[in-house]
């Protein structure tokens, strides 16, 4: 990866003196770090539902709560009773002072409300959330970070918990400015350790060998999941690697070839007898303007980004036994399928194709208690970007809010953070990881 040289500059006075903007270092997880470096700030609105147990999800991690003054790691407001255009008045009475005191690297989380149809002035409400949310997250200084979370009025406190804790945490560094919508959990909602969620779970992570598929799995092995690294046999000794520190399997397979779903398959049944986590992260990039676009290019992106998870996808709901209780499914989508981006018409239909796939597989799973997500990375540091001419580079590090490239870890989090058996109540859903791209919001 290529060092981000301005970052580092503006860290320096002089060259803030210089009128130079400083360019935050973000606060990423470390295992044993805490939930938040200082006091949270709770507050609600209306007859707010999750007040008092933000307060005890808080007070088990160690924060303390914010008294009347001084800087706070977070400020949560429980808005989920907000239905009128008062309780918005009421919403700005306590966001104004709470974002002037919010620390570096702060986190401004929001729990607002699902509107009951037919509510007209309760769905206006409800909407008006998503464009304050996204406005603030642009507001917010230092590394800060502003979200909203919708709680559906079938979801209880339990289906909430793990959710906050990414939120809240520094493994939500580089996701700002989203919508996540908690919903009823599907199957049982597991007590996880928070600080190892995915020990005795089997997780499959797709392209492994290198880059975010790397860090994915060593993100999930360190969260306690036995690691079933997959790529393609050119890859075999970087993917050997990863297996062994991670101490898992290796499986080398081509994910686009007729019996690829059998033999993944017959490699889970055979070593493990089940699957709790499939990552479909392997993706490829044949880049070309459409106007010179040929089959070759088209075909071979949307084989490996789109067809080979429908196919490993049908086969895990064709099975009646492999996958495991509260199964999850995360699937690699991209910033480039919600917002396009010029000469990449075949990889950003493949990673659109991945969101509608993922919406219409989470009612399928549902019975199964299973789920499955999308991740939308943005500009994400890795060995190809750095590769990019410095131009091109630093403008796809800049266009987000946090004026930074993300690190593969940043998705990996996220990963680590859908795959838990607690976010049961999360599913069908897109999270973009991307800092808050200006693009695409």
């Amino acid at each position: 990866m290529s060092k981000d040289t301005l970052r580092e500059l503006t860290q320096y006075r002089f060259v803030q003196r210089l009128g130079v903007p400083r360019i935050p270092v973000l606060r990423r997880y470390e295992p044993g770090q805490p939930l938040l470096d200082g006091p949270a700030l709770v507050g609600a609105v209306g007859k707010g539902r999750f007040a008092d147990d933000v307060r005890a999800l808080l007070a088990g991690a160690g924060v303390a709560e914010a008294g009347e003054d001084g800087k706070v790691a977070a400020a949560v407001l429980d808005a989920t009773g907000a239905h009128t255009v008062d309780d918005l008045a009421a919403v700005q009475e306590f966001l104004t002072p709470a974002v002037r005191r919010l620390g570096p690297c702060g986190r401004l989380l929001l729990l607002g409300p699902v509107a009951a149809e037919g509510d007209v002035e309760a769905a206006a409400v409800a909407q008006a959330f998503e464009g304050l949310v996204r406005s603030a997250g642009k507001e917010v200084r230092a590394g800060a970070t502003a979200n909203l979370v919708t709680v559906a009025p079938d979801a209880g406190a339990d289906a909430l918990a793990s959710t906050l804790r990414f939120f809240l945490s520094a493994r939500s560094a580089f996701v700002s400015g989203q919508v996540v919508r908690v919903g009823a959990p599907v199957g049982p909602v597991g007590a996880d350790d928070p600080a190892r969620p995915l020990a005795g779970r089997i997780a499959v992570v797709t392209g492994a060998a290198r880059g975010i598929g790397e860090s994915i799995a060593d993100t999930l092995h360190r969260d306690g999941a036995t690691i079933v690294a997959v790529d393609v046999p050119a890859a075999g000794d970087a993917l050997a690697r990863v297996a062994n520190r991670t101490g898992g399997t290796a499986l080398q397979l081509d994910i686009t070839a007729a019996d690829a779903p059998d033999r993944l398959l017959a490699h889970l049944r055979e070593r493990y007898g089940r699957v709790d986590v499939v990552v479909h992260n392997a993706g490829i990039t044949r880049d070309k303007l459409l106007a010179n676009m040929d089959a070759d290019r088209w075909n071979s992106v949307l084989a490996v980004n789109l067809r080979a998870q429908l196919t490993i996808n049908r086969a895990l709901l064709a099975d009646e036994g492999l996958l495991g209780d509260s199964a999850r499914i995360v699937c690699i989508s991209s910033m480039s399928g919600i917002a396009g981006n010029r000469g990449q018409t075949n990889y950003a239909a493949s990673k659109a194709g991945v969101i509608g796939m993922v919406r219409a597989l989470a009612p399928q799973l549902a019975p199964r208690g299973a789920t499955v997500n999308a991740i939308a990375p943005g500009f994400i540091e890795t060995a190809m970007t750095a590769k990019m001419p410095l131009a091109t580079r630093e403008a796809g590090r800049r266009i987000n809010s946090l004026r930074q490239g993300g690190l593969p870890v940043d998705v990996a989090e996220a990963v680590g953070w859908l795959a838990q058996a607690a976010t049961a109540g999360v599913t069908g859903q897109v999270v973009r990881v991307d800092g808050q791209n200006m693009l695409g919001a």
